[in-house]
């Protein structure tokens, strides 16, 4: 009677492990499937070159239209003879990449910062207690808060714009960081547990790989906070000594009333943080989605 039962128990559990093979199998045919370029352009890249134009088309009409005066919104034109001025006077670049090495270093400052703060709340119950409100109230504090006493710390350097960058950052990534492993199921943790995987060596094999679509949310979070922050501290405080940034470019065209110079800082300090979302953290969150078979196919 015992070996009548045990053999549809058995044949069951080798159903269960052909099901699982199976779906391994498809898994892989997910994780190896490559996207053609041509498929990309259409699906990727067409849409945002239209909602651009229709932008364009839009702006332009309601200057034709004459909805609202030149001095309030400058024709598409106006504005690229500004950008064609900077381009032959040799500044455009070098005012982009101004802001953009800041941010970026200002960034990767508050990844090194942000991530071990990050594991430490999260794994320690009293540090969790003692600075998880603190770190929730400075991420929904205003970054510009923080460039009247940057000034007076440390005068207009690059340590005041990289002071303001890492308050409004480092935060956020801690914070992605917590929210990401508090989402880790139980079981991994146990299991981890218990093939040796420890302190350091448990969160570096256990805990960040688990985390990492929370963690990465934070970091995309964290760009945000770091690129808005500068964006801030270059308007406020000016100098010649901090070079002429895309914040400062702003504020030099609000001081000589120059609207078309408004609107290009304005769209450069847009495209700059569109860009960084395309080749840096798009690539990566697709490549961690495609890693764990979550990336479906439209």
């Amino acid at each position: 009677m015992a070996n009548t039962e045990t053999k549809p128990k058995t044949g069951a559990r080798n159903e269960d492990l052909a099901g699982l093979e199976a779906g391994l199998d498809a898994l892989d045919a997910v994780q190896t499937h490559r996207t053609p370029l041509r498929e990309v352009l259409t699906k990727k890249a067409l849409p945002p070159l239209l909602a651009v134009a229709l932008v364009l088309v839009v702006w332009q009409v309601l200057v034709t239209l004459k909805v609202t005066d030149e001095t309030k919104l400058p024709a598409p034109s106006a504005v690229w003879d500004s950008l064609s001025q900077m381009w032959l006077k040799g500044t455009l670049l070098e005012v982009i990449w101004t802001s953009v090495s800041r941010g970026l270093l200002g960034f990767l400052l508050a990844l090194a910062i942000g991530t071990p703060l990050g594991l430490l709340v999260a794994r320690v119950k009293f540090v969790r207690a003692a600075i998880g409100p603190i770190l929730q109230g400075l991420q929904s504090l205003p970054s510009v808060a923080w460039v009247p006493p940057a000034v007076l710390w440390f005068g207009l350097n690059d340590a005041m714009m990289y002071t303001v960058i890492l308050l409004g950052a480092v935060p956020s990534i801690a914070n992605g960081l917590v929210s990401g492993i508090d989402q880790i199921p139980p079981l991994f943790l146990r299991a981890g547990r218990t093939l040796g995987a420890t302190g350091l060596s448990g969160a570096r094999h256990v805990v960040m790989p688990a985390a990492l679509p929370g963690y990465l949310a934070g970091l995309k979070q964290g760009w945000a906070f770091s690129w808005r922050s500068l964006m801030a501290a270059e308007i406020i405080a000016s100098s010649p000594d901090l070079g002429l940034g895309l914040g400062q470019l702003l504020e030099n065209g609000r001081n000589n009333i120059d609207l078309p110079g408004v609107f290009l800082a304005i769209l450069l300090i847009l495209v700059v943080g569109i860009a960084i979302d395309l080749l840096i953290f798009s690539p990566l969150e697709r490549r961690i989605l495609r890693t764990r078979g979550l990336l479906v196919k439209n």
